[in-house]
């Protein structure tokens, strides 16, 4: 059923849509569009100091389009995309797609149904697209009453899973697992707070300089491994740094800095949304795992993080890593929703089913290999990173994973993984040599797979 109220009788005078193609749009939808997100309960990566900031340094002249519905002159509707070209059709993707966890349209509820409506006619409407595509929907998003009220060709496909686990304090965390495992979580807690970081939360002002001590240690964390080449960009770290600026002051980021004798050893970026943080990226020395278990570090801090902003979750946004998984989290299976124009573009949707069916065959026949020889499994695929708009036919990229991911160093299997309560995930493990996959749902295992509640096909 959807959480969304049924449309009433139309009053056309009241509604007014309106499609801006050029950057003074900006400006004059600033404070609107703030005052929209608080009450369409979109993600972070629906702000507008987040798509902005993405603007200034991957926007083209020419290919935004921010569609707009009002009614009485209030905005309760808002799809901010870009044009693009991809597998030789004109792709409608929402702005920041590449670079976010999340993507989707911000609709207010009170009014959801009917501005739905007039947010797809205001896009078919729009000349010069064939397809308009959102890549990672999560369950529930408004992306999913825009489907609804589609009336031509669309699809409705699995996208990445995210991880997700409970705010609480740090004792209480490891209260979750069995006693065992439970003991090795307290000891490695007692451990990080023997070694006396400080811990502070960088201010707007300094995250310029906070965002590219982040991306350094997060380039060096990845050394020697396959690292995403996009965060190694100039254009990256002016994005995340104009992003953090805006977002910090509004309490929709918060940027978080280890120091260990006056240094910074570790950085974590987290994004804060209406009931849920998330772990969007972070760097760390590499020797710092010799002292202790940064991921443990990390994920107690965002833990307390969110459960002191009263926020009822941590995501670990996409990705299932070993290091993610040993500590039990609730999978919650994103969707990639697809609408099309016309039946002229079913050639895409055949590229979008194939390159996933083909991606997840890829990552079985690993994963059977894995099992085979022994060796640790590889991370489940995420979906490729969506291409930056291109005036040409993009190509196909490999599946990239969250920002947030660390896939295990090549070659390397956990040996303390065979100690662990049988059936039990060994919490107590190092993150650079991640336990063997489990399977969800699996005896034991604990975390749980939550899927799209109206997950659909054309």
């Amino acid at each position: 059923m959807s959480p969304y109220p049924s449309p009433h009788r139309v009053d056309e005078a009241r509604w007014h849509v309106q499609i801006h193609h050029d950057d003074t749009a900006w400006d004059a939808l600033h404070a609107d569009w703030n005052e929209l997100y608080e009450r369409s309960g979109a993600t972070p990566f629906q702000s507008l100091d987040w798509n902005i900031a993405w603007w200034r340094h991957y926007g083209r002249p020419g290919r935004l389009r921010l569609v707009t519905v009002r009614r009485d002159g209030r905005l309760v509707a808002l799809a901010p995309l870009t044009l693009c070209r991809q597998y030789g059709h004109r792709v409608l993707m929402p702005l920041a797609a590449a670079q976010s966890d999340h993507t989707d349209v911000l609709i207010d509820r009170e009014h959801a149904a009917i501005a739905a409506d007039r947010l797809a006619g205001a896009l078919l409407a729009e000349p010069g697209w064939s397809v308009l595509d959102f890549p990672e929907v999560m369950p529930n998003g408004a992306v999913g009453l825009l489907a609804e009220r589609w009336t031509r060709l669309r699809r409705r496909e699995p996208s990445s899973v995210c991880l997700q686990l409970p705010a609480c304090a740090p004792g209480e965390f490891a209260a979750r697992f069995p006693r065992r495992t439970a003991g090795k979580v307290r000891a490695r807690l007692r451990k990080i707070e023997a070694l006396g970081l400080e811990i502070r939360q960088v201010a707007a002002t300094e995250s310029e300089r906070a965002i590219g001590e982040m991306l350094h240690l997060h380039e060096r964390q990845w050394q020697g491994r396959g690292i995403n080449t996009e965060h190694l960009q100039p254009r990256f770290a002016a994005m995340l740094a104009d992003a953090a600026a805006s977002m910090i002051p509004s309490g929709r980021a918060v940027l978080t800095e280890y120091r260990r004798d006056d240094r910074v050893v570790a950085s974590d970026l987290v994004v804060v949304g209406a009931d849920w943080v998330g772990a969007y990226l972070y760097g760390a020395e590499p020797d710092l795992r010799n002292a202790m278990d940064v991921s443990l570090m990390l994920l107690s801090n965002d833990l307390r993080l969110a459960s002191g902003l009263g926020r009822q979750s941590l995501s670990l946004l996409r990705g299932q890593e070993d290091y993610k998984l040993k500590w039990q989290p609730t999978l919650v299976q994103n969707e990639r929703v697809v609408l099309c124009r016309s039946a002229l573009a079913a050639s895409y949707l055949a590229c979008v089913t194939g390159r996933g069916r083909l991606a997840r065959l890829v990552h079985s026949a690993r994963s059977w290999r894995a099992r085979a020889t022994g060796s640790a499994p590889p991370a489940a695929p995420a979906p490729a990173r969506q291409p930056e708009p291109t005036t040409q036919p993009a190509r196909p990229e490999p599946a990239a994973p969250s920002a947030r991911s660390e896939p295990a160093t090549p070659g390397t299997r956990d040996t303390t993984a065979a100690a662990s309560e049988p059936g039990k995930p060994d919490a107590g493990t190092e993150d650079t040599a991640p336990a063997g996959r489990k399977e969800p749902g699996a005896p034991g295992v604990g975390p749980r797979l939550l899927r799209p509640t109206d997950v659909e096909r054309a």
